[in-house]
């Protein structure tokens, strides 16, 4: 129902920046809470960050907080993870996720709708 498409991965050095960007089209983007998850080479998926249906709540994986920060523009269909003092251990290839329930009990979990994932390499 909801196409989801990632951007903004690219290659930077330890302790810069990047700004992932995920534009949904095809649903009500207003209608999910959205999140981000993450997967490096040999590794399993795992939460990373996720915004309320109206962008008032936020959740962070504790190996994040504080260097990234999830927002979220409705009248865009695009929510947004701006990453700060990357380390390579941040090195994966990130996806977003649609959930279609507000983030109501374990909110890890129930997102439906995926994107194709954008590769963040960062160098040491």
């Amino acid at each position: 129902q909801v196409q989801l498409v990632e951007s903004g991965g690219g290659l930077v050095q330890a302790g810069g920046s990047l700004r992932l960007s995920c534009t949904a089209s095809g649903g009500t983007f207003s209608a999910y809470a959205m999140g981000w998850f993450r997967q490096a080479p040999g590794k399993e998926r795992e939460f990373v960050t996720t915004i309320s249906q109206g962008g008032s709540t936020t959740y962070y994986a504790d190996s994040v907080k504080g260097r990234f920060t999830i927002s979220r523009a409705n009248a865009k269909n695009t929510m947004y993870l701006q990453m700060n003092s990357l380390k390579p251990e941040d090195a994966a290839v990130y996806y977003c996720a649609a959930r279609p329930r507000n983030l109501i009990g374990d909110y890890r979990t129930g997102y439906e709708y995926w994107g194709q994932g954008t590769q963040v390499t960062v160098s040491s």
